[in-house]
């Protein structure tokens, strides 16, 4: 038995704590203190804003290690040895992540935000708002889509092979994406300060992952569990922190345009629906059994938007349209996402229904 399969079946269910489940109640708060605090005490904002390295602001390069690195904890990348047991359904995630995805939410942020949303808009954050949303859908999902693979009884070894080569592949892809992307849309590509991003979010932080990963593991399963039992609270204080930092610093400009937030979810709400279904689809098309069908969907649909966050501060800094845009995925990330896990387990008998899908 390969270590990706024992470490699949070993690693206790994913269930949602107490702060994933109501993580937007818990960011609608933040949006509330964060505002609240930006007004009364902008003096201390703008000299946390100030703390910079480089163009990295280094309370919030600490918060989003905090962030990142737990979640890239989890990742097994010896899962990638599995992934032609599921080629179809791999063939599929890679496609949507990769080749649909970001493309899609760039041409729905062109429609939204550029025209049907452009008048009752910022004229000035126009940019900033398309790139925010380019920015969350250019990273796939790491963490979470464990637990909504779990949710729809999703094959534990294929969800861990699929996010693992997500993964790695996001370390070379994100950045190209991500400046082809901004260039197809007429903005100024900082590349000298996405390719720090990258580093410093990305490759930095698998690195530390993984060695620290390997570190716990050689004191066995129980204590690596135990580890991540710890941490993943920390991880989550550290996204709210980060998010009351981003909303002292937005509060002015939601405070003048409340409508803001609701205009930026339309696209959003649009391509996960769209990206979740397609994979769906295509997966039934395939010949692909229901297991492995619904993780495939789900990471298509759902978004890294620590990264995201991360990748739209160092870009275009804390008060940009940008960092906004990203948080908006994070308000509406767990609800609409449980009703996507809805959706494909009222499915099942209709995605079994198929004549074409294998019943290996």
């Amino acid at each position: 038995m390969t270590a990706a399969i024992e470490t699949a079946r070993l690693t206790p269910v994913p269930t949602m704590s107490v702060f994933e489940r109501y993580l937007t109640v818990w960011v609608f708060l933040c949006i509330v203190v964060g505002i609240a605090l930006g007004q009364f005490v902008p003096d201390v904002f703008q000299a946390i804003g100030r703390m910079e390295i480089a163009q990295v602001n280094l309370p919030v390069g600490i918060l989003i290690w905090v962030m990142i690195i737990p979640m890239l904890l989890k990742v097994d990348f010896s899962a990638l040895g599995q992934v032609k047991q599921h080629w179809r359904g791999i063939g599929v995630t890679l496609f949507i992540n990769w080749a649909v995805k970001p493309f899609s939410m760039a041409l729905l942020a062109w429609i939204f935000i550029r025209h049907v949303f452009a008048q009752w808009l910022p004229a000035e954050q126009l940019d900033s708002y398309v790139a925010g949303l380019i920015l969350l859908a250019a990273a796939p999902c790491t963490a979470m889509v464990f637990v909504w693979s779990r949710l729809t009884g999703g094959d534990p070894v294929f969800t861990l092979s699929q996010v693992a080569l997500n993964d790695t592949i996001m370390v070379f892809a994100f950045a190209p994406i991500v400046g082809l992307l901004l260039g197809l849309s007429a903005i100024s590509v900082p590349w000298d300060t996405l390719l720090v991003s990258v580093a410093l979010y990305i490759v930095v932080p698998v690195i530390i992952a993984q060695l620290w990963r390997k570190a716990l593991l050689r004191k066995g399963q129980a204590a690596f569990d135990q580890a991540l039992e710890r941490i993943g609270p920390l991880s989550i204080a550290a996204l709210l922190l980060t998010l009351v930092l981003l909303f002292a610093f937005q509060g002015q400009a939601i405070l003048q345009q409340p409508l803001v937030i609701a205009m930026l979810a339309v696209p959003i709400l649009i391509q996960v629906f769209f990206n979740s279904g397609l994979a769906y689809w295509l997966n039934r098309r395939a010949g692909e059994k229901h297991n492995i069908a619904c993780p495939s969907a789900l990471i298509g649909a759902s978004n890294f938007f620590e990264l995201a966050v991360a990748a739209a501060i160092s870009l275009f800094g804390f008060e940009s349209g940008a960092a906004l845009a990203t948080v908006v995925g994070v308000l509406i990330e767990v609800p609409v996402m449980l009703l996507v896990v809805r959706i494909v387990n009222q499915s099942k008998g209709w995605y079994e229904a198929s004549a074409s899908v294998s019943q290996r």
